[in-house]
């Protein structure tokens, strides 16, 4: 149907909002389908620079899934970096970046991190308290390759003084030692 009503748009003329917006509801029906490749095309297909950034921005407002998300994220920086504001920038690139980090988690446990998909720094610090040392490990070792030239509000250092602070707490102890009276 959605191609249907594309091929329509060709041969009639159609309110520019309408356009988008069936091309939006096309975009998000390929990737809950999980076919990149198709939407990928569809976007490709789409001549106007504007009414493709507008599709691509208001899908990932949308809050599709995680590889959806993943997957917008990369293609607005690849393709609109330019053209989006510094905040607008910050916040897709730390979506993809907090989606690459989502990804390398247990399938089963994606879902309890999810909600902080678009504030890496703060997922890291849940995986701290959650004592998922494992996680964390593989978590820092792929924001430490993706942050290498990036500017998303956080750097490596700010990584690593999280890091710092949880040692420095995992060391103290809530509780004084008692000494034995005979």
């Amino acid at each position: 149907d959605y191609e249907l009503c594309e091929e329509w748009g060709h041969l009639y003329p159609v309110p520019r909002e309408d356009l988008i917006n069936l091309h939006r509801e096309h975009l998000l029906h390929l990737l809950e389908m999980g076919d990149m490749e198709k939407a990928l095309q569809l976007l490709q297909r789409i001549d106007d620079p504007g009414i493709c950034l507008a599709i691509s921005e208001q899908s990932l407002d949308q809050h599709p899934n995680l590889a959806a998300s993943h997957f917008l994220a990369d293609y607005l920086t690849a393709h609109f970096y330019v053209n989006l504001t510094t905040a607008r920038r910050n916040e897709i690139q730390a979506l993809y970046i907090g989606s690459k980090v989502l990804l390398t988690l247990p399938e089963l446990s994606r879902v309890n991190y999810i909600h902080l998909s678009s504030r890496p720094l703060l997922m890291l610090e849940q995986l701290l308290m959650n004592m998922k040392v494992d996680w964390v490990a593989v978590a820092v070792q792929t924001l430490h390759q993706l942050l290498t030239g990036q500017e998303i509000g956080f750097t490596v250092e700010d990584i690593d003084n999280l890091l710092s602070e949880y040692a420095e707490k995992a060391l103290k102890f809530p509780f004084a030692l008692k000494e034995k009276k005979s």
